[in-house]
């Protein structure tokens, strides 16, 4: 073969493997693979706030009008719920009274629709039923402001119960602790005295370590049973520590270390079972509280029940008779004039509530720092139309200003934990309180201010100490989760691109929670171990 058959057969090779590279042969996309797995996500804002203490509270009226009055001056204490002003309600009163007037009158012309008996006798058994509603419904509402007013007693009588557990418990530490230093510096040799004090502080340690299992079992699962049974464990165990203290105290007079023992740590002893016998004291009149508590919750409710009960049958009897005396009548017309009384009945509650909202009624207690308006000037239902300014005799708390897209997934109840600069080796779990419904602006940036209650407060602790806050607004387990950047809108809808048999294909999902790690939660529209590309 010539070599230019060869040079010409090589050049043709070449164009033809151009034109592969080039035309034919498509390079592969390069995408990255995650697969749909099952997991936790969490939803978690990151916020700064600030400890507050007794942040002045501004009071205004819900509605504009004239003060009429002003019931308290600067410096006065006052309680939650103490009435502080009132505006002028002559005229809602009136008209009050006017649509009490209709009230009656419609309720006449529907009695007088009815037919049958005499309108006298109508009327009278109607009233018999009303005023036999209402007695029963008081009666209903009674035992229940009973059943809530006793288990708030008990639940009380069980938490100074708690306290006094604690309480106790650390005095029999401190006895201990006492016992313990008086052993090891006076009591050291083996003669009769000092195996007797040994013996004792042994009898303190060991009922110390057993009423310690049952008073963390109580304060652990706060369960009402656990609490009664500490309280007994604590009442003999207390009894058994004063007698060991009494003992021991004796010893320390005997003759052989009667000049040895010092007078203060006589005195110490002495003390010690003053405290002990306190504590004792106090075991005994939380077992009789709690007692006494649930002998009036029983007795209280099975006289409210028998109220109750003898309602209900004056409202049965109430309604026979109604039914015997009326009369038939069109059913239409009878709707028609119910449903003018509850139109009236409604415009009452309203005028009802009107009246209530021009009365100006302190949130909680504290003291009146500011009066800003005076009898006789017209106040705007505005936040900055302020009239009354007090300070409360509040805890601390933690205020953060949260920003306007964050804010709406909170809500009241949501756990929170809290670092303070200060104390930078604690972390205090809390929770949020309460979510300020105005806005703030800041630099043309909306943001609501949330408080954060703070009931474990450190020692030390200031007002205007910065906390760093983690407020957990969303959890869920066990989800379909992928990777954020996965997620694609297009033409309004969410999709990620599914690789299936080696082809790529659009899948809508739907998606559920949006995590802090970049996860976001799958509801519909994947299945777990598929395989999704990331873009």
């Amino acid at each position: 073969m010539s070599k230019k058959i060869i040079l010409t057969s090589i050049i043709i090779i070449l164009i033809l493997f151009g034109i592969y590279q080039g035309f034919i042969r498509e390079e592969k996309p390069k995408f990255e693979l995650v697969e749909v797995k099952r997991g936790n996500i969490s939803q978690e804002v990151l916020e700064t706030g600030t400890v507050k203490k007794g942040e002045e509270i501004n009071l205004s009226f819900k509605t504009s009008g004239k003060i009429e009055k002003i019931w308290v001056g600067v410096g006065e204490n006052v309680k939650e719920r103490d009435i502080l002003a009132k505006l002028e309600n002559s005229q809602l009163k009136i008209q009050l009274k006017e649509a009490k007037a209709n009230l009656e009158m419609a309720q006449a012309k529907l009695n007088k629709l009815l037919a049958g008996a005499s309108q006298e006798e109508i009327q009278i058994a109607k009233t018999a039923v009303i005023n036999a509603q209402i007695s029963l419904e008081a009666a209903k509402q009674n035992l229940e402001d009973v059943k809530a007013q006793g288990e708030e007693n008990l639940k009380s009588a069980y938490e100074d119960a708690l306290n006094v557990l604690n309480d106790s418990y650390l005095k029999i530490q401190n006895s201990f602790y006492t016992v313990d230093l008086i052993q090891r510096t006076y009591f050291i040799i083996n003669d009769q005295e000092g195996i007797r004090v040994k013996e004792r502080k042994q009898q303190i340690e060991t009922t110390l370590d057993k009423i310690k299992i049952i008073f963390n079992t109580a304060k652990t699962t706060q369960s009402r049973e656990d609490i009664d049974s500490a309280l007994f464990e604590m009442k003999k165990g207390l009894n058994t520590i004063f007698d060991a203290l009494k003992a021991i105290r004796e010893t320390c007079d005997e003759i052989t270390y009667k000049n040895i023992v010092s007078l203060t740590d006589k005195t110490s002893l002495d003390n010690q079972r003053g405290y002990i016998n306190t504590a004792l004291t106090n075991i005994v009149n939380s077992q009789q509280t709690i007692f006494s508590t649930k002998l009036t919750n029983t007795a209280n409710l099975n006289t409210y029940q028998s109220k109750v009960d003898l309602a209900q049958g004056q409202l049965k009897a109430a309604e026979d008779e109604l039914a015997k005396v009326l009369a038939p009548a069109r059913k239409e017309n009878i709707e028609l004039y119910q449903a003018q009384i509850k139109q009236v009945e409604a415009q009452i509650q309203l005028l009802e509530s009107q009246i209530e909202d021009t009365i100006l009624k302190s949130p909680v207690s504290g003291q009146i720092i500011k009066i800003k308006k005076r009898e006789g000037e017209t106040v705007q239902p505005m936040l900055q139309d302020v009239v009354i300014s007090l300070l409360p005799d509040s805890p601390f708390q933690i205020k953060a200003d949260i920003y306007e897209e964050d804010v709406v997934k909170m809500k009241v109840g949501n756990p929170v934990d809290i670092s303070l600069v200060s104390f930078p080796d604690q972390i205090f779990k809390e929770k949020i309180i309460s979510i300020d419904p105005a806005e703030k602006l800041k630099e043309g940036v909306v943001y609501y201010e949330i408080t954060i209650d703070f009931e474990e407060v450190p020692e030390g602790v200031k007002p205007g100490m910065t906390a760093d806050l983690v407020i957990k607004v969303d959890f869920k387990e066990n989800v379909l989760i992928i990777p954020e950047k996965a997620v694609q809108k297009k033409d309004n809808r969410v999709i990620v691109e599914v690789l299936r048999n080696e082809v790529i294909e659009e899948r809508d999902i739907e998606i559920g929670l949006r995590g802090s790690d970049d996860m976001v939660e799958v509801i519909s529209g994947l299945n777990e171990g598929e395989k999704i590309i990331l873009r």
